[in-house]
């Protein structure tokens, strides 16, 4: 079942168009060069959260006895790690 579309013409003022366009840079530059203190504050909260966890708890999260490692090698995919 294909869809009646109509065009439709939208008038916006021009700061607002281009405070959108700011915003989309700013988040695509962010997304490509990253913070080095991302990282880190990412790795203190996930720590934070796993040491609320109760021993049993955090066991139950991931079996490391089971699955192989792997790594992921740019321009060539999830790939065997030999370690």
């Amino acid at each position: 079942m294909k869809a009646n579309v109509e065009l439709v013409t939208v008038t916006m003022p021009d700061d607002l168009i281009e405070l959108n366009r700011r915003r989309r840079a700013e988040l695509r530059r962010s997304l490509l060069n990253p913070h080095p203190e991302s990282a880190e504050l990412t790795n203190q909260g996930f720590d934070g959260w796993f040491r609320t966890l109760s021993e049993e708890d955090g066991e139950a999260l991931v079996n490391n006895s089971i699955g192989q490692a792997v790594r992921w090698i740019p321009g060539e995919g999830w790939v065997e790690d030999p370690k």
